[in-house]
């Protein structure tokens, strides 16, 4: 689904009765929302199934998977701990965009460092193109870091979380 379909469902969203539209196409979902006072409507983006290559939305966005992170990326620790045999995963960035910890400036972050996550939680925010996706953990586990700051931009595949999976 390109930008000028779902700029169009937001559209007809805003002029209809309607206050909830879930389209699913691809690999991704599309969730537009509509406040109940008629404010303009929101839309949202998940993955359903983990993503490919690309990017779910930015057909207009290049992106250079061989091109390496800008220098002020974190980037995960690339020297194995010997004292420490724990696995760890990473929830990575499927897209461009501005990270965020918190559905809202004035609510709780999703999840904190130590908190324990489940596969398809919700765990961020990432605002690509004035639409805010949700991104799902893809694991299950404990919070280990959070790699990013909030209101911080992140690459396409940027590890955002370490987690320890729970076995």
């Amino acid at each position: 689904m390109d930008i000028k379909a779902i700029l169009e469902l937001l559209r007809f969203v805003s002029k209809s009765d309607l206050t909830e539209v879930i389209v699913e196409e691809g690999e991704f979902r599309l969730t537009i929302r509509r406040g109940l006072s008629g404010a303009a409507p929101t839309a949202v983006i998940t993955p359903v199934a983990p993503p490919t290559a690309a990017p779910l939305l930015s057909p207009s966005v290049p992106v250079a998977p061989a091109a390496p992170p800008a220098p002020s990326t974190p980037e995960p620790p690339k020297e194995e701990k010997p004292a420490s045999p724990k696995k760890v995963e990473y929830i990575r960035s499927p897209m461009v965009g501005t990270f965020y910890r918190r559905p809202g400036p004035d609510k709780e972050p999703y999840v904190k460092v130590g908190d324990i996550i489940e596969k398809g939680q919700v765990v961020c925010i990432i605002e690509a193109m004035k639409l805010f996706n949700e991104i799902q953990a893809e694991v299950s586990g404990r919070v280990v870091r959070i790699l990013v700051e909030d209101a911080q931009p992140v690459e396409y595949d940027q590890p955002l979380f370490e987690i320890e999976p729970l076995e």
